[in-house]
């Protein structure tokens, strides 16, 4: 009855990825968390390696395509923001990536299916598993599908704050900002970690995330709001 109801959800997760399997193990394997088998080859994190440079040519070709008067220095913007983390655990949160994933029951216990991290790695590995399985256009259509809106949202090359901030300090001859985690507070499913970044000659500024480099980005974008209003000066 389990092994019945255990390959429903994965015809379930199929049909929602577009792509109907020949060698399901690759699925399954995509789905498993390290805490949920003995053997680290059977766990999803060799999948992710893949799937991450599956994804990264796949939005590399569909900006070039999308967006053929940018530069590259704009186009490269574009891609760091569709390929990281957050974007990930976006399209895994849409599709309820997390319903499906294989964990131990400390794992699951620990609030694993809603970690973001967790969600955006798995992501990861089931673009590898839909490449392996069905070749570049197996996982190109689900890319396409999934992360259009994304591709399509900003009406210009997104800046984050870190990079702005570093031509800011750049652009004045100053050092790099210096980034510092001051905490981490919270379950381990859910941390909040508080970073500080420093410019030379002593600007500072804090902030918080769920995630060091989404602390980063705060801690960036409040640095950059205080010397854009002449504080700190």
């Amino acid at each position: 009855m389990a092994d019945t109801a255990a390959a429903a959800s994965l015809d379930r997760l199929a049909e929602r990825l577009g792509h109907s399997f020949k060698r399901r193990a690759l699925l399954v394997e995509a789905l498993t968390h390290l805490s949920a088998t003995e053997r680290r080859s059977r766990a999803y994190e060799r999948l992710e390696f893949l799937g991450d440079r599956v994804l990264g040519l796949i939005v590399a070709e569909a900006l070039l395509e999308r967006f053929p008067a940018e530069r590259e220095g704009d186009i490269a913007k574009r891609h760091v923001g569709l390929v990281r983390r957050e974007a990930l655990a976006e399209v895994a949160r849409r599709i309820a990536l997390g319903d499906y994933l294989i964990l131990s029951r400390g794992e699951v216990e620990a609030g694993g299916r809603d970690n973001e991290a967790l969600q955006a790695d798995a992501m990861e590995a089931v673009i590898a598993a839909l490449y392996l399985d069905g070749g570049l256009a197996a996982a190109q259509r689900f890319v396409m599908r999934e992360w259009h809106d994304l591709m399509e949202a900003p009406a210009k090359p997104p800046q984050d704050a870190k990079t702005a901030l570093q031509e800011w300090a750049q652009g004045r001859g100053l050092k790099l900002p210096a980034y510092a985690e001051l905490s981490r507070e919270g379950p381990p499913h859910q941390p909040v970690f508080t970073v500080e970044v420093r410019l030379e000659g002593g600007k500072t500024a804090s902030g918080a995330g769920t995630s060091k480099r989404a602390a980063e980005q705060a801690a960036a974008s409040a640095l950059l709001a205080a010397i854009t209003d002449g504080k700190n000066a």
